[in-house]
């Protein structure tokens, strides 16, 4: 497959590219400033856009099979990512390009509470920024009806850069936790939950999650 990444600098769009191209897909890496994407290999098409522009959006994606979004707005900045959201459903409505895109765990019910992870008590007040811009991003797709084939992945409580081992469990509105009550995953293993919806997709308009 031809497959764009948005977010290519970061964590996770880095690891999402690395396992595209081990898996022999073709990538092109987006970025608003393309002289910091640096170290792939000379067979990734390095292009620069802004996400939150759909006209852009339109133009870097063309001809692509699939749609990675990964990117992570800087503090201060949360509200970008509902904006990059309906960016990139306007891009994608008329075409066929199915979207992929990284969330976050704030909007994950936690089992036996009724309530979501970023309502609990004790949940760190520096992250109830970005959890709740992203509560709003996933808000966004929810709500777009049926124009774009779209799937959100929302990662375990804590994402880290770690090993890639390929066992995890996914689920899908519920946090998924192991008997200690701890729910991890590796951005390494968070890349490979993606090229596998990529390569067979199992979830269509709707949000799943993935934990060991």
């Amino acid at each position: 497959m031809i497959i764009t990444v948005f977010g290519a600098t970061g964590e996770v769009g880095s690891r999402v590219i690395t396992e595209a191209l081990r898996r022999g897909h073709d990538v092109r890496a987006i970025s608003r400033d393309p002289s910091r994407v640096r170290g792939l290999p000379d067979t990734v098409e390095v292009r620069a856009a802004d996400a939150s522009d759909a006209d852009q959006v339109a133009a870097a994606v063309a001809g692509s099979d699939l749609v990675i979004s990964a990117t992570r707005p800087v503090p201060g900045q949360e509200h970008e990512l509902a904006q990059v959201a309906a960016a990139l459903l306007e891009a994608l409505a008329d075409s066929e390009i199915r979207l992929l895109v990284v969330g976050g765990a704030g909007s994950l019910i936690v089992p036996g509470t009724g309530a979501i992870l970023s309502e609990q008590p004790g949940f760190p007040a520096e992250l109830l920024p970005i959890a709740d811009a992203c509560n709003q991003q996933l808000a966004v797709f929810q709500q777009s009806g049926h124009a774009v084939d779209w799937a959100y992945l929302s990662p375990a409580a804590l994402l880290e850069p770690g090993v890639r081992t390929g066992v995890f469990r996914l689920g899908t509105d519920e946090l998924l936790a192991d008997h200690e009550g701890n729910s991890v995953i590796s951005m390494e293993d968070l890349a490979i939950v993606l090229l596998d919806e990529a390569e067979q997709p199992e979830h269509y308009r709707a949000r799943f999650t993935a934990a060991y």
